[in-house]
């Protein structure tokens, strides 16, 4: 690609990260190689299996869980700051067409990091690398600073009557 651009997936809506890995899949297929680095999360999820199926996919977790029920601490900032620093360097070292940074936008609403600090690292990239942000809470700035923005929005979802995350369908 001569030009990579700022893709960023938010809203309260289900789909933000299946959208990053059905690009990280298709970019596959494509012969480019993806680097996904997940932010928050610490959980072996079912599509973090896909690095067994294709070569060209890297993926690493930065996480410890779910900050929905605590409040974040040292260790939340240490791992968001060194995930930083990972993807910083899948931006720079010429080894990745893609970099998704899932649930990046939940690190600067809490406070892990500032939107200062993952522009930079988007703006310093390699131009042809092709960026991809997903998250809840997307940020006006990071919205400034991206080239396409989709916002997921919730109408419905059965989570609502009970129904909770189904194996290879949520998770």
């Amino acid at each position: 690609m001569e030009k990579g651009y700022i893709q960023l997936y938010t809203g309260n809506g289900k789909g933000k990260t299946t959208a990053a890995f059905g690009l990280a899949l298709r970019a596959a297929m494509a012969g480019k190689r993806i680097y996904i680095g997940q932010f928050i999360k610490g959980i072996a999820y079912e599509e973090t299996k896909c690095t067994k199926y294709f070569s060209g996919i890297d993926i690493e977790q930065y996480g410890t869980g779910c900050l929905i029920d605590r409040e974040p601490d040292k260790d939340d900032r240490k791992r968001a700051v060194a995930g930083l620093e990972r993807c910083k360097e899948a931006l720079t070292n010429g080894k990745y067409d893609v970099v998704i940074m899932d649930e990046i936008t939940i690190t600067i609403f809490f406070h892990l990091l500032s939107d200062e600090e993952v522009i930079s690292a988007i703006q310093a990239r390699k131009n042809e690398i092709e960026v991809i942000l997903t998250g809840r809470y997307a940020s006006d700035k990071l919205i400034a600073a991206a080239d396409l923005v989709s916002e997921m929005r919730e109408v419905k979802h059965y989570y609502s009557q009970g129904i909770l995350s189904r194996k290879g369908i949520d998770c």
